[in-house]
């Protein structure tokens, strides 16, 4: 029976992801973004490494030049492909058509397996459908825990954006917050979308949405500037990325706000911003984490027939939140590239 047809909603609730990586010494690999190709040939490890058959498998995403949440994401598909014994194909591009065609180059490649994000489902759908016509396994991660079942994937691994909107409304709350911004690096992701919507459902403050060329940071910087200068009643800045946060600390005191920082996701430059107290807390969604899973979901698949939460629920890796309380237990772990 195939698997896909019995993708639908029963009520079940989500998965959380429990299983830890084996320990593994990395050599070092190549590479590439921006819609550019590389292959991770022999990414070797010192234990843990499978000796079934050599796969290959392709992890498409839709990342930008410079956001530094993907190298997060791909060091964990590094790590299981190099337990796994998989060649994996890195691809990428932050515009939907040609984040699809390079999902159809996996497919014309005959990869055993391709990995993607959704930020714009509908423009994968075609080629989603292409690729299980082909017999090749799909999974998803990151992007898309709304629509992964209606396109047919196997499994999710990722966080409910909605649901980590909801809980940093209710931080926003808790921290007396008023006149609170959203700012959106990328209009159309369906993913930003749902974490400021996410946001509005829980703060009972006012919630502004501020758009920004993400590609473009000192663009960002000069558009949070502008926007904290002509409203200077605005209490909080929340960005959906290290990186913008980052900036935005940059943008606060070009315009002289007394605004405070919270965002989502991190990297070790912002647990040190956090511990210095720049930016009030991050929500962290594991990114390590779920380029792991996906990599590896696919070589249990393919050698065992397994599949996480059942083929039925996402497998949740956040939301968790990381303040001045807990940034030091994390630090160490973001400085080593795993979360």
């Amino acid at each position: 029976m195939d698997r896909s047809s019995r993708f639908h909603s029963r009520g079940f609730a989500p998965v959380v992801a429990l299983a830890a990586a084996a320990a593994l010494t990395l050599a070092g690999c190549s590479s590439s973004s921006g819609g550019k190709k590389s292959e991770e040939g022999e990414a070797g490890a010192s234990a843990g490494k499978a000796t079934t058959p050599r796969m290959r498998v392709a992890l498409v995403t839709h990342q930008s030049a410079g956001d530094t949440f993907w190298d997060i994401v791909r060091k964990g598909a590094e790590a299981a492909a190099a337990k796994d014994n998989i060649q994996l194909v890195y691809s990428s591009s932050p515009n939907a058509g040609d984040q699809a065609n390079l999902v159809q180059n996996a497919i014309d490649q005959k990869v055993d397996g391709i990995a993607i994000t959704l930020a714009k489902p509908d423009a994968m759908k075609d080629v989603v459908a292409k690729a299980k016509s082909a017999n090749i396994p799909v999974v998803g991660l990151n992007s898309g825990v709304s629509d992964w079942q209606k396109l047919g994937l196997m499994e999710f691994f990722g966080q409910d954006e909605a649901v980590a909107g909801e809980a940093l409304g209710k931080r926003l709350n808790e921290s007396g917050a008023k006149n609170a911004v959203c700012v959106i690096q990328e209009q159309g992701n369906i993913g930003l979308t749902q974490r400021c919507d996410g946001v509005k459902k829980t703060f009972s403050g006012k919630l502004q949405t501020l758009f920004v060329n993400g590609t473009d940071m000192p663009s960002v910087k000069s558009t949070i500037t502008a926007k904290l200068s002509q409203d200077k009643s605005i209490d909080y800045v929340v960005t959906l990325g290290a990186p913008f946060a980052l900036t935005a600390v940059q943008s606060l005191s070009d315009a002289g706000s007394k605004a405070k920082i919270a965002t989502f996701d991190l990297n070790k430059d912002l647990t040190s911003a956090i511990d210095q107290g720049t930016i009030q807390f991050a929500v962290d969604q594991q990114p390590y984490l779920q380029g792991y899973l996906a990599i590896d979901s696919l070589w249990l698949y393919k050698n065992n027939g397994n599949y996480s939460g059942g083929g039925e629920q996402p497998v949740l890796t956040g939301p968790a939140f990381v303040d001045k309380s807990n940034v030091d237990a994390v630090a160490k772990f973001a400085a080593k590239g795993t979360r």
